[in-house]
């Protein structure tokens, strides 16, 4: 008996260095560096990188708030444990209740410090973070906001949404807010966030959309713009623009792999600006395909990704990263086992073009969620602890693309 259960302590042990050596010669700290392109790869100190990761916009919020603060170490430990690498969070708050930015220019420092937290807390977890300035929707303020403050400072002349592309006066407003994140020394680390290599990237904006000028020339000349005055302040990190990767007119036979519509926006165009150092797609048929069966679902996903990797190799020369795709429990037919199949579909199409040499950089799901968090659910939220099967499915992505880093 006494042999046996030494004999079982002694596997158990052995089992459990072995999983953490798993993620060990592959887990990327922050703190070796910066991650920089090279091609259509990324890499840390001259080796190539590959990710897993997700999605967690709410961050900050729950950080500021000190009886919700441990969601966010919370979050980064679940994580780790399955192997995930980075997450994309929201830097943004714009006026509305508990704002980051109550007026251009002015800000709430403790909702400052939140983010001041995540990015602590997200280093100790060896967790790298994309960091998003704006959101295209109104969720947390957004462009919206940005065209009210122009309106109650007497700009009659602003007519739309859009109008923050192209507004002299909405767009000074907009690179303060740049300033201010990039320039901001963390009160807990005392490192000025663009000196910071837990940030892997910052992203322009969340989903952008123009569909006032479905050309796409206001769309392109504010990402030219806007992603110069980025690397003007910042030239450490990499920046990307937050699209979805909805194709335009510069190379219009693409136009067939969108879900049927155009955004204003242009996949080619917009990722082959300079400043621009590596493309993101979004996916979600059960929104851009509306009422299809699940087959009609699956071509799409696999035709949008493959013509998406396709593209980032033979024509922009860039990496490539799935920064938001996820399976909502409010759509028909769901069930956890057809978020799990989806899931491993997904991910099985990034591992194999990671492992062939290809552009993939990684994958990051929409979204996690803290226990306690229950009454924020979109449909698309994941509770790790509470969700095993599809853990489950994320840690073995983990374990396929940490081994490409060894």
């Amino acid at each position: 008996m006494l042999r046996k259960s030494v004999l079982v302590s002694f596997v158990l042990a052995a089992l459990l260095v072995a999983y953490q050596e798993c993620y060990s010669d592959a887990t990327t700290y922050p703190g070796l560096g910066f991650v920089q392109t090279r091609g259509t790869h990324f890499v840390l100190n001259g080796r190539p990188l590959y990710f897993n990761g997700f999605n967690a916009y709410w961050l900050m919020y729950q950080a500021a708030d000190p009886s919700t603060r441990n969601m966010v170490p919370t979050t980064f430990e679940q994580a780790s444990k399955y192997g995930m690498n980075v997450a994309r969070t929201w830097a943004f708050s714009d006026a509305g209740y508990r704002p980051m930015q109550v007026s251009p220019g002015v800000y709430n420092e403790e909702m400052f410090k939140g983010l001041d937290f995540v990015l602590s807390e997200a280093k100790k977890h060896g967790v790298y973070l994309i960091l998003t300035f704006v959101n295209n929707w109104e969720g947390f303020g957004g462009k919206r906001q940005y065209v009210q403050w122009a309106r109650d400072q007497g700009k009659q002349y602003v007519n739309n949404e859009d109008d923050f592309f192209s507004n002299t006066v909405i767009k000074g407003y907009y690179k303060n807010h740049i300033k201010a994140v990039l320039t901001r020394v963390n009160t807990i680390t005392g490192v000025a966030y663009k000196d910071d290599p837990t940030i892997f990237a910052w992203e322009l904006m969340n989903e952008p959309r123009c569909q006032s000028d479905l050309s796409g020339k206001p769309l392109q000349e504010w990402i030219e713009e806007t992603s110069a005055y980025v690397k003007s302040i910042d030239k450490n990190h990499l920046l990307e623009v937050g699209l979805e990767g909805f194709y335009g007119e510069s190379v219009s036979d693409r136009k067939q792999f969108n879900p049927g519509y155009q955004v204003g926006t242009d996949f080619i165009s917009n990722n082959r600006i300079a400043n621009v150092d590596f493309a993101t797609i979004h996916l979600y048929p059960d929104q851009w395909v509306p009422g299809s069966n699940e087959q009609a679902q699956a071509e799409f996903v696999e035709k949008w990704i493959e013509s998406h990797i396709e593209d980032s190799k033979s024509v922009l020369g860039k990496p490539i990263m799935l920064t938001e795709f996820g399976k909502s429990s409010r759509s028909g037919g769901y069930s956890v086992a057809a978020r799990d199949s989806y899931f491993g579909n997904i991910f099985s199409e990034i591992y194999g073009c990671a492992r062939s040499g290809g552009p993939c950089g990684g994958a990051l799901f929409w979204q996690v969620m803290a226990q306690g968090m229950e009454n924020w659910s979109d449909g698309y939220e994941v509770f790790l602890e509470q969700s095993p099967s599809t853990a489950g499915v994320i840690d073995q992505q983990s374990r396929h693309i940490s081994s490409l880093n060894n």
